[in-house]
C-alpha cells in the first residue's frame, strides 16, 4: 500500500498541495497500516503456528522412534524407554512411573 501511494503520488506531483497531502497522508496511514501488521499480528501468529508444528513433530518423532526400535526387535521395555526418553522433558514420566504402570499391565494380563 506504500509503495502504490508513493507512486500514485508521484504520478499527481502536479496537483495542488491539498489533494498532494491527503495523497501522503493515505501512503503514511498505509505504511504504518502494514508496520503494525506485520509485526503486530502476522509476527507472533507465525511464531505461534511454528511452535505448534515443532511439538507435534516431537510426538511424531517420538512415534517413529519407537516403532524403529520395535523393529530391530528390542524387547518391548527398551522400546518403551526409547520413547520415554525422546519425549519432551514437561510431559516425560520418569522412570520408575513407567516401570510402574508396565507392571501393573503385566498383573492386568495375567489375571
Amino acid at each position: 500500500a506504500a509503495v502504490l501511494g508513493v507512486i500514485k503520488t508521484m504520478a499527481s506531483i502536479d496537483q495542488p498541495p491539498e489533494i498532494l497531502g491527503g495523497m501522503i497522508g493515505g501512503a503514511l496511514v498505509g505504511t504504518f497500516m502494514g508496520v503494525f501488521m506485520a509485526y503486530g499480528f502476522v509476527g507472533p501468529m507465525a511464531v505461534r503456528v511454528k511452535a505448534i508444528v515443532e511439538e507435534d513433530g516431537h510426538f511424531y518423532q517420538l512415534i517413529r522412534e519407537v516403532l524403529i526400535a520395535n523393529l530391530h526387535r528390542h524387547p518391548p521395555n527398551i522400546c518403551i524407554e526409547v520413547g520415554r526418553q525422546n519425549a519432551p522433558h514437561h510431559v516425560r514420566p520418569s522412570f520408575s512411573d513407567v516401570e510402574e504402570v508396565l507392571r501393573s499391565l503385566k498383573q492386568d494380563n495375567a489375571a
